[in-house]
């Protein structure tokens, strides 16, 4: 299948499976399906199964640990996806939860599906809330799903948003600079900075863009994994 734009080169993070087809029959469904909860704090099938297979890839028994880790996964997804258009293009696509297809057993870029050509977003507001229209239409839904089903503290998943935006505009970042696209650089730091300016990240950590670095005010619970450690921008590193 053909993938979506420009910031497909950048990386798997930032490609989307697009073209015709019937998504259902090869293990896709509605991503916002696992957005859901079934009961007042059950997951659904779609989320439960993705955590319990992350658990089990890590070889935790913690399944808090693993719903962390898969809610920073889908955040670095939902971030990149948004971001790489906007710097290169100054585009935000319209990926609504209802409509992009997502496959819990596939990994980047084969894991989310769009059947047929994405619409970019033309609501007012400026470049920084598309993105932040776009990309929120999933977070906070699944942020509810997550804290709810799981009992990750509300704090530590926008912490883990944070993170995965930082770590998202990192290797935009980078790609463009190897490649001397300085404005659309300039662009991807502007729009991301942004959104460190109102909640839920206002509080989430420190940003500096001059080297960028990143230090998070919460812990994304990885150094429980076994074998695991401290991440680079972790609130316990001293």
């Amino acid at each position: 299948m053909p993938t979506v734009g420009w910031a497909a080169e950048v990386g798997p993070f930032f490609a989307l499976r697009t073209g015709p087809g019937e998504p259902g029959e090869e293990g896709y469904a509605p991503i916002g399906e696992a957005y859901r909860l079934t009961g007042e704090d059950t997951a659904a099938p779609l989320l439960r199964g993705r955590v319990e297979a992350v658990a089990a890839s890590l070889g935790t028994e913690e399944p808090r640990v693993a719903a962390s880790l898969v809610f920073q996964g889908l955040a670095a997804r939902v971030w990149s996806l948004a971001l790489g258009p906007a710097a290169l293009s100054g585009t935000v696509y319209d990926l609504r939860p209802d409509q992009l297809w997502w496959n819990p057993a596939r990994t980047a870029p084969d894991d989310l599906w769009w059947p047929g050509p994405p619409r970019a977003k033309g609501e007012p507001g400026g470049l920084a809330g598309q993105l932040a229209e776009s990309a929120y239409a999933h977070l906070t839904p699944l942020h509810h799903a997550v804290g709810r089903a799981y009992r990750v503290s509300d704090r530590l998943l926008w912490g883990n948003a944070a993170s995965a935006l930082v770590g998202s505009l990192r290797v935009l970042h980078d790609w463009c600079r190897a490649r001397g696209l300085d404005e659309a650089g300039e662009r991807a730091l502007a729009v991301a900075r942004a959104q460190f300016a109102y909640p839920p990240l206002r509080d989430a950590g420190e940003l500096t863009t001059a080297p960028l670095a990143f230090r998070r005010h919460t812990c994304c619970l990885y150094y429980r994994v076994p074998g695991g450690g401290l991440c680079g921008d972790c609130v316990l590193r001293r």
